[in-house]
């Protein structure tokens, strides 16, 4: 395998770094439902990564990318799925009462999350521009598997560090409070990503 993994680690460092749908889901399921919930979003993350991986490694990502109808209705489910996720995210955090249990639906399940990934327009093109450039001349289904391993690796590593240092260490302070300010803001970031995704 010619695996560029340097090139790659490079490239992937900022987009991994930078906030984005991921990192929203996984800090409002950390705080919703403790490490359980941040594993769940982690998984359903990954799941996502791996599954675009496979999707790019059997060359189905440039068919869909390749037909504008296709791609049309799956960046506007996309952008509806992320905008719908924003709006109960912040309906969510503007529920948040002092001294009441948090609901029982706030986590991000692990299946909202792979879904999130898998249909975020961002994600297809990032694997289908960016990473395919790093696979290798043949880009075989085993080099796309490894990169996302890498991305895997990197992304939950970051999202652990940052969700330790947001969530759980400011969690006995007040726990209301902050679910409101992570849900909030983090539903209208989701919104905003959503829109531009759309309109870029």
């Amino acid at each position: 395998m010619d695996i560029n993994i340097t090139g790659f680690m490079l490239v992937l460092l900022p987009v991994a770094l930078s906030p984005g749908a991921s990192f929203t889901l996984v800090i409002n399921s950390a705080l919703t439902g403790g490490r359980a919930g941040l594993w769940k979003t982690l998984a359903g993350t990954a799941l996502g990564i791996y599954t675009h991986a496979l999707l790019i490694g059997f060359g189905i990502t440039a068919v869909v990318v390749s037909s504008p109808a296709i791609f049309g209705v799956l960046k506007a489910a996309g952008t509806a799925y992320l905008i719908w996720l924003g709006v109960m995210l912040i309906r969510s955090g503007l529920q948040a009462r002092r001294h009441l249990p948090p609901p029982r639906h706030g986590s991000i399940t692990l299946r909202a999350a792979w879904l999130a990934n898998i249909i975020n327009p961002k994600a297809i093109i990032f694997y289908l521009t960016v990473v395919s450039q790093f696979a290798g001349a043949h880009g075989s289904v085993a080099s796309y598997l490894v990169l996302a391993s890498i991305h895997v690796a990197v992304m939950g590593l970051w999202l652990v560090t940052v969700s330790r240092t947001l969530v759980f260490s400011a969690r006995k302070r007040d726990p209301a409070m902050l679910k409101k300010t992570v849900n909030i803001a983090g539903g209208a970031l989701l919104i905003i990503f959503a829109l531009h995704s759309l309109f870029s």
